[in-house]
């Protein structure tokens, strides 16, 4: 069960909201795979708060006409754009909501699909309604990616990043190795060693804390304080010993 600050149930209505439009909207539903935080939150395959929504897209060509339909639901259901891409389908969208709390969030759909994805129809209870979803070995290979991948493109760090791994490990998920090797272009048990160097360099506690702080309730940031990194560190040591 995923837990959530108490203020942050307003941002999470917003969210459902908006997901239950898209799922109810058969043009937009046939066209977008669900992914990422919030699909795996609600799918029980994770325990912690997303703040966004993000899709793979199954046909870049229809990304003119998917732009239109997305405008006219965001105005239905009173979303106002606050910042869009002229390029891809990536939004920050504007609600309503009390000062000083969240008022936004973002919502993206990329053009992208690698041919070692899987996807599977998974019913969402918390809107009682079926999308196609990324499974969580898809998942679990990409999130593994987007760690080193933040760096290349941002050059920053996000401590969900190592939180939703050790959570995948530690549930022992296994994770798909034509992903890994095909956006990394590096066997896994090769990537996964430049990945353990990365995590020591350049992840702190101090990091994590920062991070996280928004996305989970207090009595976890103990955790996190004294148990994530170290144990992260060891779920991949023993995972490249494994697979070498």
């Amino acid at each position: 069960m995923t837990l959530i600050r108490p203020e942050d149930s307003y941002h999470k209505a917003q969210l459902l909201r908006l997901l239950t439009a898209i799922a109810d909207n058969a043009y937009l539903a046939n066209l977008l795979y669900f992914k990422g935080g919030t699909c795996a939150s609600m799918l029980g395959y994770l325990d912690r708060f997303s703040v966004d929504l993000d899709f793979d897209l199954s046909d870049e060509s229809k990304t003119d006409p998917i732009r239109k339909e997305f405008k006219l639901l965001f105005r239905k259901i009173g979303l106002e754009i606050k910042d869009e891409s002229p390029k891809v389908l990536e939004f920050l969208l504007r609600y309503k909501a009390p000062q000083h709390e969240r008022n936004s969030l973002r919502l993206d759909a990329v053009g992208y699909k690698y041919e070692a994805n899987v996807y599977e129809p998974k019913q969402l209870p918390e809107i009682n309604r079926t999308l196609m979803c990324q499974t969580k070995e898809t998942m679990f290979a990409h999130k593994l990616v987007a760690i080193t991948e933040r760096y290349q493109k941002r050059e920053s760090v996000a401590g969900r990043d190592i939180y939703d791994i050790h959570y995948f490990f530690i549930n022992g998920y296994r994770y798909i190795p034509e992903i890994i090797e095909v956006r990394t272009k590096l066997k896994t048990p090769n990537y996964l060693s430049s990945l353990l160097d990365f995590i020591q360099e350049k992840i702190t506690v101090s990091l994590l804390v920062s991070d996280l702080g928004t996305l989970l309730p207090k009595e976890k940031i103990a955790f996190i304080k004294t148990n994530l990194l170290q144990e992260t560190i060891i779920f991949l040591k023993d995972e490249i010993q494994r697979i070498k």
